[in-house]
Parts: structure tokens; C-alpha cells; sequence
């Protein structure tokens, strides 16, 4: 069998990272100080508009962090063809207006990307602080290189330039790592689908009026609510990340994720408050013979007879 070393080299190198001591100290402090503030403004909808929350059905730091690499990719690119000559009479040459605009965006998905790393926990806050770090470096180079350029000294600006896009592509990656390694930011339950028929859940007289109760049947997390009578039933793992809402507090037909305080409809799923990005997949729910059934989204299709 081939070595699979080179191929899990950078799994080692990510974990090496987060036993760095100096990191955990700062992601310690970075905690404490920013933990409280985000606690008191988490009901704020600009806070949750930072997310991206129900309004974009995904992270907005993604989407925002592709902004100040494309900036600062094609400074570089301008930089190389010679093309970082300002017209007659301009101050600003196309490299260098390039290079500003990547600061400004950068402004934003870095605000961005403390508010997705305030709602990260463990391993993944302490990657994600190490992404950050890189990217404030990477920011800080590009600063100085348009400074560099302003100041014509533009081989010294060029050379801040290129140090700067690679510690913005090294950042790049460690975020890559998060969401693709370590399915930070996506939706934990976009596949479940099962049972793909009707199972017994809980006796209808275990689930009083109000009530929510978490049961799993057939290897999928599934919370009951009855409201009014009704019998409703969601998928129990909350979509940000991974949490069992129904040990979350439960106020009318509502529950917050235990987790990191996301408020889901229990009758429908759909999000009230992020930063929750998903609402929660429904599941039709019945009552019979004295039991609570729920089925999955996704029955199993009906086998074909043959024409023999």
C-alpha cells in the first residue's frame, strides 16, 4: 500500500498548530475579551447580518474574503507586466489603487470573521485564530507596501506586495482547512433524509402540551414539540453546529440552540435568530395507535413490478 503521509501532512501540521502554547494563551485572552462583548450584542440584527444569518443562507466572510485576494492578486499580476505606472498627473498608480481596495475589503472580512470566530469552539477557535493572525499580518504588509508605493518607493512596494499575497494564499488555506476539513460554517444536516418510512417515536402520552422531547430513531436526532394539540417534528442537530436543540431553552413554540443561542421556529424549523444560517429540515409526524410516528423527508420509493 502506498504511504499516506503526504497525503495527511497537513492534517499533522493543523494539529501541531493548535497545541502551539503561545496560541492557546492568546486564543485564551481573545476569548475573554471578546466572548462578553458578543454575548451582549448577539440579539442585534447588524451582528447577525455580519453572519450572514437567514437573509444570505450562507457565511458572508467567505464571500468577502475572496475580495482583497482577487485585490491583491492583481497587483501583483500589474506589478510583474510593468504596469504600476501612474497616468500623467495621477497619484495613485493601478497597483496602488488595487492594493487600497484589497485594504478596504479587508476591513470588512476581517470584522466579518470575528463574528463567525466568536460562535467557533476548541480546536476550531484556535485554527481560526491562527487564520486571523495570518491575515492581519498579510493586511498589515499590504498597508505597508501602499505606503511603500505612495512614497515611490515602488520595488520596495512591489517586493511587500508579493510577501503579502503569500500570507494572504497561506491564510486562505488554513480557512479552507476550517470549512472543508472541519465543516465549520456548513449546514450539519443538508443530507439527513431517513427514516424512509413511518417509525414509532414516543407514546403519545409522553409528550405533553408545550413539551419537546429528543428521541432518535433509525440513527437520526429528532425533535418532537406538540403545540395546541398538534404534533410537530424537526431535526434534532442544529444545522450551524451540531447541537442537540432540545437541551436548548424552549419558550412558546420556539427553541435556542444550546450552543451558540440560535432560535428556531419548532412548528416549521425556520431560523428567528441567527447565526444560524439553515432552518431546520421538518419531518411529517402523526399520531396512531396510541404512538407519535415520524417519517423522513425522503420516503423510500416504491419497487417496480415486473412485466414478466
Amino acid at each position: 500500500m502506498a504511504d499516506s503521509g503526504a497525503t495527511a501532512w497537513h492534517q499533522r501540521a493543523v494539529a501541531e498548530i493548535t497545541r502551539w502554547p503561545w496560541l492557546q494563551r492568546l486564543n485564551d485572552q481573545a476569548s475573554a475579551a471578546v466572548d462578553p462583548l458578543y454575548d451582549r450584542f448577539r440579539a442585534n440584527p447588524v451582528v447577525e447580518l455580519m453572519h450572514g444569518g437567514r437573509w444570505l443562507g450562507h457565511s458572508l466572510h467567505p464571500a468577502l474574503s475572496d475580495l482583497p485576494i482577487g485585490f491583491w492578486s492583481a497587483t501583483v499580476l500589474l506589478d510583474v507586466v510593468g504596469q504600476d505606472v501612474p497616468a500623467d498627473g495621477a497619484r495613485l498608480d493601478p497597483s496602488s489603487t488595487l492594493s487600497a481596495a484589497g485594504l478596504a475589503a479587508a476591513a470588512a472580512t476581517a470584522a466579518t470573521g470575528v463574528a463567525d470566530w466568536s460562535v467557533s469552539d476548541n480546536e476550531d477557535r484556535r485554527v481560526g485564530l491562527f487564520h486571523g493572525l495570518l491575515n492581519g499580518a498579510g493586511t498589515v504588509l499590504q498597508g505597508v507596501s501602499l505606503a511603500a508605493r505612495l512614497s515611490g518607493h515602488r520595488r520596495t512596494g512591489r517586493a511587500l506586495g508579493a510577501a503579502s499575497l503569500t500570507v494572504t494564499v497561506a491564510a486562505a488555506y488554513i480557512g479552507g482547512h476550517l470549512v472543508q476539513g472541519r465543516a465549520v460554517m456548513v449546514n450539519r444536516v443538508a443530507t439527513n433524509t431517513g427514516p424512509q418510512r413511518w417509525v414509532r417515536a414516543v407514546a403519545d402520552e409522553d409528550l405533553a402540551d408545550g413539551a419537546v422531547a429528543g428521541v432518535e430513531v433509525e440513527g437520526r436526532h429528532v425533535l418532537l414539540h406538540r403545540s395546541d394539540g398538534e404534533v410537530h417534528a424537526i431535526d434534532d442537530v442544529c444545522s450551524h453546529a451540531g447541537a442537540l436543540l432540545h437541551r436548548g431553552e424552549v419558550e412558546g413554540c420556539t427553541v435556542a440552540c444550546p450552543l451558540h443561542y440560535s432560535v428556531f421556529d419548532l412548528r416549521d424549523g425556520r431560523i428567528l435568530r441567527g447565526p444560524a444560517h439553515h432552518p431546520q429540515p421538518v419531518l411529517p409526524a402523526r399520531v396512531r395507535n396510541g404512538w407519535i410516528e415520524v417519517r423522513g423527508s425522503a420516503p423510500a420509493p416504491r419497487s417496480r413490478r415486473s412485466s414478466s
